[in-house]
C-alpha cells in the first residue's frame, strides 16, 4: 500500500509536470473518479496549466497555475502515478491519462479502491483534507508528544490513524516502533515524554530516510528488511518476530526490544 514515502515518490514524478499545459484528457474507467462526472473531469482538466505538486500524508495536490481547480489523487492498496513518454505502451491498470505535448502522466491503479477528486474552490479542497492531522514528516516533536496521547488505544492504532499524524501506514508505523523500542499494543496514554521524544526523532528519521527512496528500504539493519522472510528474526538481537494479523494488517514486533509492558 502506497504510504508517504511513496506519495513523495509520485510528487517529485508529478513534478515533472509543473508549467505543463494539459493538452488531452483520456479517462479509460471512470470508477476512479470521485465526485466528479468524466464530462466534468474533461471540461476542468483540459487546457489547464499545472502549478507545483504538494503532497500532505498520503495525498497529492496538483493545482493548476490559477491555484483552482486543484486535482487530488489517493493511491489506496495498488494506486501509482507515473510519467510515460509519448507512444509508451498503455497498461490493462492505466485509469486516467493527461497528455502533455512531451509526454503524460498516469494514474494506474489495480483494485480502485480510491482515486481522483477535483476541488474547485477552496472549501471542497478543505472537506477532502480538513479533518487530517499534521503530515507526519513535517510534523514537530510537540505535534508527536502532545497529539498522539489523546486518546486510550495502542500506540500503533495511533500512528495510522490519519486524523493524528498524516502518512503513516503499517509498514512505516512498524518500523517507526521496532526502531523506538516500543510495542505496537502498548497503550498511547502509557508513553513517557522520554518514549515519545524516541518516537518522533525515529519517526522523522524512518520517513526523510525512505522518502528519499520513494519506498520504505529493506535494509538488512531495518526490521522492513525481514517481515518477508520464511522465519523472520529481528536484526538488532536475533530474536524471532512476532507476527499479529488485524483486519488483514500484519503487524510484526520484536518480543525482547519492544516488550509488551
Amino acid at each position: 500500500m502506497p504510504e508517504l514515502p511513496d506519495v513523495e515518490g509520485f510528487r517529485r514524478v508529478a513534478e515533472r509536470a509543473t508549467g505543463r499545459t494539459v493538452r488531452g484528457v483520456e479517462v479509460r474507467d471512470a470508477q476512479v473518479l470521485r465526485g466528479v462526472s468524466e464530462a466534468g473531469f474533461r471540461e476542468a482538466m483540459r487546457e489547464t496549466r499545472l502549478g507545483t505538486p504538494w503532497r500532505h500524508g498520503k495525498w497529492l495536490v496538483l493545482p493548476t497555475a490559477e491555484e483552482f481547480p486543484q486535482l487530488l489523487l489517493h493511491f489506496g492498496m495498488t494506486g501509482r502515478l507515473l510519467w510515460c513518454d509519448p507512444g509508451d505502451e498503455l497498461h490493462d491498470h492505466d485509469r486516467v491519462l493527461l497528455r502533455f505535448q512531451d509526454g503524460g502522466l498516469r494514474y494506474r491503479d489495480m483494485r480502485k479502491l480510491t482515486g481522483l477528486h477535483l476541488a474547485r474552490e477552496r472549501a471542497d479542497l478543505d472537506a477532502l483534507l480538513g479533518d487530517l492531522g499534521p503530515d507526519a514528516l513535517a510534523a514537530s516533536a510537540a505535534d508527536y508528544r502532545h497529539r498522539i496521547p489523546r486518546t486510550r488505544r495502542g500506540v500503533k492504532s495511533a500512528l495510522m490513524d490519519q486524523a493524528v499524524l498524516a502518512g503513516l501506514g503499517n509498514l512505516t508505523a512498524d518500523e517507526v516502533l521496532w526502531q523506538s523500542l516500543i510495542h505496537p499494543a502498548r497503550s498511547t496514554r502509557e508513553l513517557s515524554r522520554d518514549d515519545l521524544s524516541r518516537l518522533s526523532r525515529r519517526a522523522h528519521a524512518v520517513l526523510r530516510q525512505s522518502a528519499k527512496l520513494a519506498h520504505v528500504p529493506d535494509r538488512p539493519s531495518w526490521l522492513t528488511g525481514h517481515r518477508d522472510e520464511p522465519d523472520p528474526h529481528c536484526p538488532r538481537c536475533g530474536t524471532g518476530l512476532a507476527r499479529s494479523t488485524t483486519a488483514g494488517r500484519t503487524t510484526y514486533h520484536c518480543p525482547r526490544c519492544q516488550p509488551a509492558g
